[in-house]
């Protein structure tokens, strides 16, 4: 572990020298295993927030509320610490930094999705990219400042954000970001992916265009 940050409240971002990688694609994640002194193991699979040519593995943790993993990493880890790393794992929710896409994102589900943009400016190809994401406020967005920065269309639920009103996002807000040929990656909880996987489909997107990923506490 080699820095350890707090950007926004109840969440962690880690920076981490894992020996021995393998480069990840834009879109995959990481296994973290924490084993306790008595033998009991608890693991939890993160996204990487870092393009694939970055010498350290960036990952970007939500502290959920009894989460065994999530409160360890964002209370107790420190930098110098060593970590169980598993990864990188995935191979659907990935981009190939060639084709035109859409990303759509809620809290946390920003996190590949970063790692998707940061891949784009690396090979000077973000017009490839059409990003729309969506966070009770932008304080609590990850990345907000990038992700701004790289002209994504930012909705808020809980606040106004610019000169639009509190609330989420809508087919109107997807229909200019879209069109055939391009993939759509949509990731966040359940809840949000659901919504807006459904909104693409009511737009005409094919069901085929669409990858989705999920994420939420562990059963």
């Amino acid at each position: 572990m080699t820095d350890v940050r707090h950007p926004i409240e109840d969440a962690v971002q880690l920076r981490l020298d894992v020996p021995d990688r393998i480069e990840h694609l834009a879109g995959q994640h990481y296994v973290v295993r924490l084993t306790a002194e008595d033998g009991y193991r608890a693991q939890r699979s993160y996204s990487a927030a870092s393009a694939p040519d970055d010498p350290q593995v960036e990952l970007f943790v939500e502290r959920l509320f009894e989460g065994e993993v999530s409160t360890f990493l964002a209370d107790v880890v420190e930098p110098g610490d060593q970590l169980e790393v598993r990864g990188p794992i995935g191979g659907w929710f990935v981009w190939d930094g060639e084709r035109p896409a859409l990303l759509v994102g809620g809290g946390t589900g920003v996190v590949p999705l970063v790692a998707m943009l940061r891949t784009a400016r690396r090979l000077g190809r973000t017009d490839l990219l059409r990003i729309a994401v969506s966070a009770r406020t932008l304080a609590e967005l990850p990345y907000a400042d990038e992700l701004l920065e790289a002209g994504a269309l930012v909705v808020t639920t809980r606040e106004p954000h610019g000169v639009r009103a509190a609330g989420r996002l809508t087919a109107a807000d997807l229909v200019p970001l879209w069109e055939p040929g391009r993939t759509a990656y949509v990731c966040g909880s359940a809840g949000f992916a659901e919504v807006a996987s459904q909104l693409l489909v009511d737009l005409g997107v094919p069901a085929a265009d669409i990858r989705v990923e999920r994420f939420g506490p562990s059963g």
